[in-house]
């Protein structure tokens, strides 16, 4: 434990009632923010316990929360993903690399005891580095949010106060990495340099664009999770998911896929390409405040039977390595996004959609973004400093 000059206590997180309190608190601070969009209780909830999420298989995590005069006002987590500690130094994690997040705090005097005692505690495991904020994986909402903060966040994207970078760049923590994420107007037709390579592509019988099949919901999620794992494995910042992980997306993921809103690429028989597209969950959620009761369950069924959004996110993305430098992979890239967009004016009423996170320096997804004419609506920075 940490007792400051200010009274401000930190204490590790090690009850029920802790991590009730390290959840409950996201709400209050964030209530007052109107582009906040509030998660399900019971899912900020399993991100922090053993034994639900299952990135705890693979991670050491701490959870740390601050209190003044008894009353929580700050909360942290600090954790090493031996699977990013085990990837080579030059993709951004490696060895000696831990991260922090999660950060909540009503001020900047406990923003910065919070970070220093995430960074006193991997200090204290042996790391020598610190990649923040990740909450908590990379493949979860990693990145503070740095540009974007007069809307809200799609599905699964962070959304977190701008006063938080000040504060965290005030801490000698300097940019790693850029993400970006790209607004389009889906109304329109994309250029029709697009059209004519969508065209041509049609006309190729080595291709087939198809949609998953949800009836075979386990093995289409396992094949689009090997080409992701293989597709990025390269990338900045990459850590592979595990079979558990595999198995908890597919469950999280099942209630709000469609089929025609997901397509996998086959060349010469064999899927070498996918894209996913969710509608926007967030849409719904945002008015429920966090909670299913009394009758936001009502209202989630409904939509989950039928849903109905202005925006859908297209999360991920990838083709296999062995063609991504070829002109086939952007080639189904616009196919895939052209039929995706077919589906959301026809079926979902949507005329806005999303695609991201990007890494900035990735510049066949930067190019294949802006030749559709879309435009940066969001950055999110992630943050790096030696111990």
């Amino acid at each position: 434990m940490i007792v400051a000059a200010t009274d401000l206590f930190i204490a590790p997180v090690s009850t029920k009632a802790d991590r009730s309190a390290f959840v409950d608190l996201a709400y209050r601070l964030n209530a007052s923010d109107p582009n906040w969009v509030p998660p399900l209780r019971m899912e900020a909830l399993e991100l922090v316990t053993p034994g639900k999420n299952p990135f705890f298989d693979h991670a050491d995590v701490q959870l740390f929360l601050a209190r003044r005069g008894g009353a929580v006002v700050g909360r942290i987590s600090a954790h090493i993903d031996r699977l990013a500690v085990a990837q080579p130094a030059e993709q951004g994690m490696g060895p000696g690399t831990g991260n922090w997040g999660l950060l909540e705090a009503e001020d900047e005097g406990v923003a910065r005891a919070l970070i220093a005692q995430a960074e006193d505690w991997l200090r204290a495991q042996g790391m020598t580095r610190v990649l923040a904020p990740l909450s908590m994986s990379v493949w979860e909402e990693p990145g503070q949010l740095t540009k974007g903060f007069d809307h809200p966040p799609t599905v699964m994207m962070g959304h977190q106060p701008q006063r938080y970078q000040r504060y965290i760049e005030a801490l000698g923590y300097a940019p790693a990495k850029l993400l970006k994420t790209y607004e389009l107007d889906i109304t329109r037709d994309f250029p029709p340099l697009i059209q004519r390579i969508v065209q041509s592509g049609e006309k190729n019988a080595k291709i087939r664009i198809r949609k998953v099949d949800k009836s075979r919901f386990d093995e289409e999620a396992a094949l689009i999770l090997h080409i992701l794992n293989d597709a990025w494995s390269d990338n900045w910042g990459f850590v592979p998911f595990t079979d558990r992980e595999i198995a908890y997306a597919g469950k999280k993921f099942k209630p709000i896929v469609r089929e025609d809103l997901i397509m996998v690429a086959e060349y010469e028989g064999e899927p070498v390409a996918f894209m996913m597209t969710l509608p926007d969950l967030n849409e719904v959620l945002k008015p429920m405040g966090g909670s299913l009761f009394p009758l936001g369950w009502v209202k989630l069924l409904a939509w989950l039977r039928r849903p109905k959004v202005r925006t859908m996110r297209v999360p991920l993305m990838g083709v296999v390595k062995q063609y991504q430098s070829s002109r086939l992979a952007s080639q189904l890239a616009f196919m895939m996004i052209e039929y995706i967009r077919r589906a959301a004016l026809a079926n979902y009423e949507a005329t806005r959609g999303e695609i991201g996170w990007i890494l900035d320096d990735n510049q066949g997804m930067n190019a294949i973004a802006e030749a559709i004419d879309s435009h940066v609506n969001k950055e999110y920075t992630i943050y790096d400093k030696s111990l």
